[in-house]
């Protein structure tokens, strides 16, 4: 059986940005702060680095509650055995992604269109990344933002939870939640803050707020 989740508050580290206080230190302050789900994205890191990083991961996260995701490393997933694994559109086919982690870790899908969200096989993956709302100098490279009214078109699409993800801040949680959108996935929002826990605790406000 699939473990239960909850896409309300999703980090999404950026080792870089996360700078002396790497990610360890930078996650277990988001969590602190409320965050509900942390993904290790790393693609400058190989399998060998992100396994280290991601069993330092495991370890301070673990009884906390929320879970960890790796990003696009099926093998790195597997040896940590993280709670999922979550790969974009130029990835793993995500039938192969399934196969390769069995059926009880989560799997999340990048979207970035409305025929893409529209084509998510609910049996293969669980919830779907959707954006970038904004345009985000976390991901080089992105595709074009789609702004708040192209997320309430991907996520009507969607047949599975999604998750907003670009640009991302406090300030968006009302209107992100107001398209039908699970959660917030932040990058900057969190990583690189001078006092990451007191920006993870009001990102929990706000979604909490938007949400009364």
């Amino acid at each position: 059986m699939r473990k239960r989740f909850d896409l309300s508050f999703y980090l999404v580290l950026d080792p870089p940005l996360c700078g002396a206080a790497g990610v360890v230190e930078t996650a277990r302050a988001a969590v602190l702060g409320g965050a509900t789900m942390v993904q290790l994205r790393d693609k400058e890191a190989d399998t060998i680095a992100l396994i280290e990083i991601g069993l330092a991961l495991k370890q301070a996260l673990a009884g906390t509650g929320a879970l960890l995701i790796v990003n696009d490393d099926v093998e790195a997933a597997r040896a940590i055995r993280a709670d999922g694994l979550h790969v974009g559109q130029e990835d793993i086919d995500v039938t192969a992604a399934r196969a390769r982690i069995g059926p009880d870790m989560i799997l999340g899908l990048s979207v970035e269109t409305e025929a893409l969200a529209a084509a998510i096989d609910p049996a293969l993956v669980d919830y779907a990344g959707v954006g970038p709302v904004f345009a985000t100098a976390t991901k080089p490279g992105h595709k074009p933002p789609i702004g708040l009214d192209g997320l309430a078109r991907l996520v009507a699409a969607c047949p599975v939870p999604a998750v907003a993800i670009g640009g991302l801040k406090a300030a968006h949680a009302r209107p992100v939640l107001a398209t039908g959108a699970e959660g917030l996935a932040v990058v900057s929002a969190v990583c690189g803050q001078p006092d990451p826990l007191a920006a993870a605790r009001a990102i929990a406000a706000a979604i909490a707020e938007a949400r009364a």
